[in-house]
């Protein structure tokens, strides 16, 4: 880059315009600037957390547990301990009678008649759940609905008069850095606040529905269910979980981002229940291995390892397709593909792009619910195989007998190729394909025989393939992985 030395600019006639246009172009900078500059920390949290205290509750639930049962340990009859054992007894195992158990979380209200967010994991097996309101007083809630998914609940209370109430925000425009309040019950101990940071975005634990952020506000038990606020006073995330080897908070605390918390709360406040678009594929990770072996430019989308009966495959969607873009949106891999599914109404029509056979195409799909998916059984299409043997790429394959069939587990007819052992040097073997598994494809074709298996192999290497794709099945789960020819 040419550098400019303002003393020569100065003595020549030129001064004026560079000056004028260094003006510019740092009233440019600070404009930018200024619309990046992140709000900084507020002298205190007080007028925000008195604002917003009134909205938030404490939780209490009332299980009842069956008392233990079992044969109590025998005392010879005239011993002189008898008495002495019968009365200890009595008083541990509480003559089997059942006992009530009673758990402490956190909520918040969302409207004026009475609806309460929590985690489900709060009221989970409630016999009773007792609201405990911030300006005192105590109300009975009801259950609307749960979704497990994403550990959220929705509860009902019916009180005399108007509630206080938050409203949700846009967890998306939240960046790290931004500060955070909390408010809850952590440890039992009462309504209580804290503060932090996020210190990440789009965390991950546990679930296909999981967009977390993570916090260094205090979250300790008891505090799940409940808000984490924004600077504005807007619901960012529910309070849901810690990591901490001791079961205190150590600063990595976890809330579910209001952007999903908000499209469940609706669908269990109209339904009671969620209902989330279905689009009826297995899905795997296009890795780089993958992505070469199947000529992508670069290591996106979500790559189709099984169509069972359902949407996709009316649609006319196959395995081994690669899924570009859903609904007018790119995907970038098969979590974002999930949340934009399971995000997108039931019944409607979506297009879907696909890469197949290095070439695009554009399919149109009426999605499913996958709430109705789960409840079937999935059955994959079987077809008839050759019978030969063969060795390759450190692989020993065999046909699929009956015989062989049973012992893997397999359906009457299924197609495909046995796989009877793998050299432990072999890149199969790196690449996870055990002893027992059976290929069903190769190089995105159906297989039926070993030969078939070793002449797919071949002409891979002859068309100048770095790498040969395999759709493998273990147990039923279908993936698919790309060997190395070299």
């Amino acid at each position: 880059m040419k550098m400019i030395n303002p003393t020569r600019l100065l003595r020549s006639g030129k001064a004026l315009p560079y000056a004028l246009g260094a003006l510019l172009t740092l009233s440019f900078i600070f404009t930018q600037a200024s619309v990046s500059i992140a709000r900084g920390a507020p002298d205190s949290f007080a007028d925000l957390a008195e604002r917003l205290s009134p909205a938030v509750v404490n939780i209490t639930t009332t299980t009842v547990v069956a008392g233990r049962t079992g044969a109590r340990p025998q005392v010879p009859p005239g011993s002189p301990f008898e008495d002495f054992f019968k009365e200890f007894l009595d008083d541990q195992q509480g003559g089997s009678r059942p006992r009530k158990a009673t758990a402490l979380g956190s909520g918040f209200i969302i409207s004026a008649d009475g609806y309460i967010v929590t985690n489900n994991h709060v009221i989970d097996g409630a016999d009773e759940i007792v609201i405990e309101l911030f300006e005192g007083g105590e109300l009975t809630a009801k259950l609307i609905g749960r979704d497990k998914k994403t550990d959220i609940a929705l509860l009902k209370v019916e009180a005399d008069k108007p509630l206080p109430f938050v409203t949700f925000g846009d967890s998306d425009v939240s960046r790290v850095g931004d500060w955070v309040m909390a408010i809850g019950n952590p440890l039992g101990q009462g309504f209580s606040v804290s503060a932090g940071i996020v210190s990440a975005r789009n965390r991950s634990l546990r679930g296909s529905y999981d967009d977390f952020i993570q916090t260094d506000a205090a979250i300790n038990k008891g505090n799940s269910g409940g808000p984490l606020f924004n600077m504005d006073g807007d619901v960012i995330g529910v309070n849901t979980a810690i990591i901490s080897p001791s079961g205190g908070s150590i600063g990595l605390g976890f809330s579910m981002s209001s952007n999903v918390v908000s499209k469940v709360v609706v669908q269990l406040r109209d339904f009671g229940e969620t209902r989330r678009g279905w689009l009826g594929v297995r899905i795997q990770e296009v890795d780089a291995d993958l992505a070469e072996a199947m000529g992508l430019d670069k290591v996106s989308g979500a790559l189709v390892s099984d169509v069972p009966k359902g949407p996709a495959a009316e649609a006319g969607i196959k395995s081994g397709d690669v899924i570009l873009s859903f609904d007018g949106k790119d995907v970038d891999d098969t979590r974002g593909l999930v949340r934009a599914v399971g995000d997108a109404p039931v019944g409607k029509t979506v297009r879907v792009v696909v890469l197949r056979d290095g070439k695009t195409q554009t399919l149109k799909v009426v999605l499913g619910r996958r709430e109705d998916a789960e409840r079937a059984e999935v059955v994959p299409a079987v077809a008839k195989p050759d019978a030969k043997e063969a060795e390759a790429m450190g692989m020993r394959l065999t046909t699929l007998s009956d015989e062989i069939r049973e012992s893997l587990g397999l359906e009457k007819g299924t197609r495909g190729v046995a796989v009877v052992t793998v050299d432990e040097t072999s890149d199969a073997f790196a690449k996870g394909v055990r002893s027992g598994d059976l290929i069903a494809e190769v190089g995105q074709k159906p297989v039926n025989s070993p030969k078939g298996v070793a002449d797919a192999f071949k002409a891979a290497r002859e068309a100048g393939r770095k790498s040969v794709l395999l759709l493998v099945r273990r147990g039923g789960d279908p993936r698919f992985v790309a060997l190395s020819l070299k």
